[in-house]
């Protein structure tokens, strides 16, 4: 859940921004943010519950840094945001140049990708949670955000094939987003969840940081095609870790099932109705 609304808040603000550019500008972009930041300010103080205090221990985030299970997820979340943030870099200038649209227009390319991203995002995530099919349907998430990394080397110049890669790439990206707490939320400890997310979430904020940087060293030093072979070389490496770990394990049955299939209903025998019927009227006076 917390996956697909990051996931989704994404989608959503890459429509709203060509919109907010063109009504107030880049400045006015940065107060709004500013102004948003504030509002999560008071929310997380004033509207979210007080988490009951818990026991301190010593070793939990060594213990999360040593599983080699965890920090393949956490180099998942830092590659996919790296990757996110270096193209986007690129992909703006892209539909002005290659696709010819203007910048206040490009929500025209964002809102039907992302639309369309939905539709097959989650009949993908529902498949991967309820059918056991985590594993697969992650790496075929990171295969296709190599596939779009390489489609936009070749084919990045005109505005149909940048609006398809730019679909399947929310494909990719918001199938990722939802699975990757899903798979840390199983696998982490019991007593380290929240150090596991912590580290995970620490990772996906630098991935953002540096994919910025990133991204615009390469294409001011080298040009579009650098960004774009990098990042699919980074998701080529990422699916080569990810192929190596262990399918997650299932999740448990909810506990009213449990209780009804554990103590199913007991037959009566055959004519225990009518034996209690006749010594009931054998010991009536």
């Amino acid at each position: 859940m917390i996956g697909s609304s990051i996931g989704l808040v994404f989608a959503l603000s890459m429509v709203a921004a060509p919109l907010l550019y063109a009504a107030v500008g880049m400045d006015g972009i940065f107060w709004l943010t500013a102004v948003l930041a504030a509002g999560a300010i008071g929310v997380l103080l004033w509207a979210v519950p007080v988490a009951p205090p818990v026991p301190r221990t010593t070793g939990r985030l060594i213990d999360v840094l040593r599983d080699g299970q965890l920090m393949r997820l956490n180099f998942g979340v830092f590659a996919l945001h790296l990757i996110q943030t270096t193209m986007w870099v690129m992909v703006p200038s892209a539909l002005v140049s290659g696709g010819g649209l203007p910048v206040p227009e490009h929500w025209k390319v964002y809102l039907p990708a992302v639309l369309l991203s939905f539709v097959v995002m989650v009949p993908a995530v529902i498949v991967a949670e309820r059918h056991d099919k985590l594993k697969p349907v992650f790496n075929a998430a990171i295969v296709l955000l190599a596939v779009v990394q390489i489609g936009l080397w070749l084919f990045g110049d005109g505005l149909i094939p940048l609006a398809l890669l730019l679909t399947l790439f929310f494909i990719s990206f918001n199938v990722l987003e939802a699975t990757q707490p899903s798979w840390i939320s199983r696998i982490a400890p019991p007593g380290s969840k929240g150090t596991a997310l912590g580290v995970y979430n620490t990772l996906q904020s630098i991935g953002l940081f540096l994919g910025g940087v990133l991204g615009g060293w390469l294409g001011q030093t080298f040009g579009p095609a650098a960004v774009s072979l990098s990042c699919a070389a980074l998701a080529l490496l990422w699916l080569a870790l990810a192929s190596t770990m262990n399918p997650p394990p299932l999740r448990a049955a909810p506990a009213g099932r449990l209780r009804w299939t554990a103590s199913p209903r007991p037959r009566s025998r055959p004519g225990a109705r009518r034996e209690t019927s006749s010594h009931a009227r054998a010991d009536s006076p």
